[in-house]
């Protein structure tokens, strides 16, 4: 696994969210406050009606997605995220 403090690292924040159009944007807020562009952005909508996010990104350091995956959780929309190292 990598260091906490190590940035070359790609991760991936996997989000679920209930059907709500500003979802995709809030999630996406969390990384344009810290200056950041996801390698990879995927959203889709689930036969139940939940939208799954996965966000793809280098230059963060674990504690620094952890954070993010915890202001994500914060939402009103969102079910889970979480993160992992690709």
């Amino acid at each position: 696994m990598c260091s906490p403090h190590d940035t070359s690292a790609l991760l991936r924040l996997r989000v679920v969210a209930d059907a709500d159009p500003g979802a995709i944007a809030r999630v996406l807020e969390r990384f344009h406050n810290l200056n950041v562009i996801p390698r990879r952005v995927a959203a889709e909508f689930a036969i139940d009606g939940a939208m799954h996010m996965e966000v793809d990104v280098l230059g963060l350091s674990e504690s620094q997605m952890e954070f993010i995956a915890a202001k994500v959780r914060q939402s009103i929309s969102v079910t889970s995220a979480y993160w992992h190292p690709m």
